[in-house]
């Protein structure tokens, strides 16, 4: 990114606030920018800079308190610089945070319309911020600023930014659609890192060959449940049976897959004994071992997206559409849950985003015909263990061989 001393634009400021707010990756951190900010021109004659466009992306059209922040994101309190709020906690789950940008323009920079934007996000957001050319922010946008709650972040042409403002933690906890955003930041997001294994055995294997004596890589590999322990053990994470952090610990969803096998099989060690008997198995899992197969569709049902997804299909069953395509679906996800749509089926990357939405956020619907845009955790992964559980009719595609037009997503059992 350019740091010569000339006026900053709205997106150059976008820019930098990010990287002051979201600095690094983080396992309870996700944050996109609105999508007006991924066309090549931001004002005719003007274009984005490329490297501004892949520091801000990915993108997406997320609805925040009756309008569309320029940026917002889920962000780990531990890891958030204590100068940015006024609060160091409110309660466990990581605050939304919406950032309104604002930049020079033919009429200057508008910071008191960026204060009262920001305000209007608190509707639904934990903290709200102006961002802004710091010699363009007066004392008066800080009073502004200060009784409305917005926190001031005030940015320089070399990039540094600094708090003009704090702003208060409230506590908003929204059920619009800022709740994929806490999706993707919580343990069970999508956009980094997520399933690498298709069958729910995997996972279901971890916590036992966890809690049963002995190392867990070598159990997992002795009684041929899964040879690629780590996307395992993450997978299990997903799906809530794991907590992942410095060490893995049961979580009371892992526990009861402990108290199922010994009920079933008398030990973990004879439960673990059982995954022999399904290796490579091509059959569906809860035909091949319905009460496990029962089990793991409870731990898949647990899992935010498979109940998104199973509302939505049996609502598009009740609408005469009992067998949708990949296309038809994602569409029908974006009327009634856009963000959630994007993010849960579309590669993050800022290419495929910009190809997928319009600068409004709208579908471009002819790109959803193309497998490659799809993101595989969900078309394959998540789709083929639905499939196992005996939740669709139909396994999941790689994205390299998927042909979204004619891949099937219907409810196995519908009522």
């Amino acid at each position: 990114m350019s740091s010569a001393a000339r006026p900053l634009s709205e997106p150059q400021v976008l820019a930098h606030a990010k990287q002051r707010l979201f600095p690094a990756a983080s396992d309870r951190s996700y944050v996109v920018a609105d999508t007006q900010f991924a066309r090549e021109e931001w004002l005719p004659g003007q274009p984005i800079d490329p490297a501004v466009r892949d520091r801000l992306a990915p993108f997406n059209h997320v609805e925040i308190g009756g309008g569309f922040p320029d940026l917002v994101g889920v962000h780990e309190l531990g890891e958030l610089d204590p100068e940015l709020l006024a609060v160091d906690r409110l309660g466990d789950d990581p605050p939304l945070l919406a950032i309104e940008a604002k930049g020079y323009a033919s009429g200057g920079v508008d910071t008191q319309r960026g204060i009262v934007q920001a305000y209007d996000r608190l509707h639904e957001a934990n903290a709200a911020y102006l961002a802004a050319p710091v010699e363009a922010i007066t004392d008066t946008d800080r009073t502004l600023a200060r009784e409305l709650n917005v926190g001031v972040l005030g940015v320089d042409t070399t990039g540094a930014v600094d708090v003009l403002e704090s702003p208060r933690l409230v506590g908003n906890r929204t059920a619009t659609e800022a709740s994929a955003l806490r999706f993707q930041a919580s343990a069970q997001g999508v956009a980094e890192n997520s399933f690498g294994l298709n069958h729910p055995k995997n996972y279901l294997g971890y916590p036992l060959a966890h809690y049963a004596d002995g190392d867990t890589a070598s159990l997992l590999s002795e009684f041929n449940v899964v040879g690629a322990v780590r996307d395992a053990r993450r997978g299990a994470a997903f799906l809530g049976l794991i907590e992942d952090r410095e060490r893995v610990a049961l979580t009371a969803l892992g526990e009861e897959v402990i108290r199922f096998g010994k009920a079933h099989c008398g030990s973990v060690e004879a439960a673990l004994e059982t995954f022999s008997d399904w290796y490579r198995s091509r059959k569906r899992f809860v035909d091949l071992a319905p009460a496990w197969g029962q089990l793991a569709r409870r731990v898949l049902f647990e899992y935010p997206a498979t109940e998104l997804l199973v509302n939505e299909l049996q609502t598009m069953h009740d609408d005469w559409i009992p067998e949708p395509s990949l296309v038809d679906l994602v569409i029908h996800l974006h009327e009634l849950h856009p963000t959630f749509a994007v993010e849960l089926f579309v590669r993050g990357d800022e290419a495929v985003r910009r190809r997928v939405l319009t600068a409004e956020g709208d579908l471009q619907r002819a790109e959803l015909e193309d497998g490659d845009i799809y993101h595989s955790p969900t078309v394959f992964q998540l789709k083929t263990m639905l499939y196992h559980v005996g939740i669709l009719t139909a396994n999941g595609t790689e994205p390299h061989r998927l042909d979204p037009t004619a891949d099937i997503w219907a409810l196995r059992e519908p009522v």
